[in-house]
């Protein structure tokens, strides 16, 4: 087989391999997941709707590019979503005038990070020296952010005493902090 006609053989068969695809039902499979995807990029809402739209535009019209060989339909169709994510938000930056820029409020300065740091590192030691159940219990409170409820459940203690040995332990953490422990 000459050069051009394994090329030609290739082309045929993206041609082929794409239009087996059932494009409808493909596309149904996956708008759930792809509304959700923007849902939780930029709220509930017509943004989401309209940006879920343009994405399956987008695709539709691209719909001859995709190539089953390269990807996976849906890994294709989220690179599609991400993309559109992307333009989204280009696109809506917020400009200030650089006569406004004086005004904006501006980010932690070095000395607040070392000190917020320092500040995290301290509450590293105060963790580090209560006892085991209270730090699991503290770091399913604050670092998970689980509820008393769920926290009895995972654990096996009931809904009370979590609430009573979370409380004993910041009340303790507290106390440590205030003497500069």
């Amino acid at each position: 087989m000459a050069n051009g006609e394994v090329t030609l053989a290739r082309l045929w068969s993206w041609t082929r391999q794409s239009g087996a695809i059932d494009w409808d039902a493909a596309f149904a499979e996956s708008l759930p997941r792809v509304y959700n995807f923007f849902r939780y990029r930029v709220g509930d809402g017509p943004l989401a709707e309209d940006l879920t739209s343009i994405t399956f535009e987008k695709a539709w019209r691209a719909r001859e590019q995709y190539r089953q060989d390269r990807s996976a339909l849906g890994t294709w169709l989220f690179a599609v979503a991400r993309n559109v994510a992307m333009d989204h938000f280009r696109s809506h930056r917020p400009t200030v005038p650089l006569e406004e820029a004086e005004e904006l409020p501006g980010g932690p300065t070095p000395e607040d990070l070392a000190a917020r740091r320092s500040d995290h590192e301290r509450l590293g030691r105060l963790l580090a020296r209560r006892p085991e159940r209270e730090r699991e219990l503290l770091a399913l409170k604050y670092g998970a952010e689980f509820t008393n409820r769920e926290i009895a459940r995972m654990t096996g203690f009931s809904e009370s005493n979590v609430g009573t040995i979370l409380h004993r332990a910041v009340e303790a953490l507290r106390a440590d902090w205030d003497q500069g422990a």
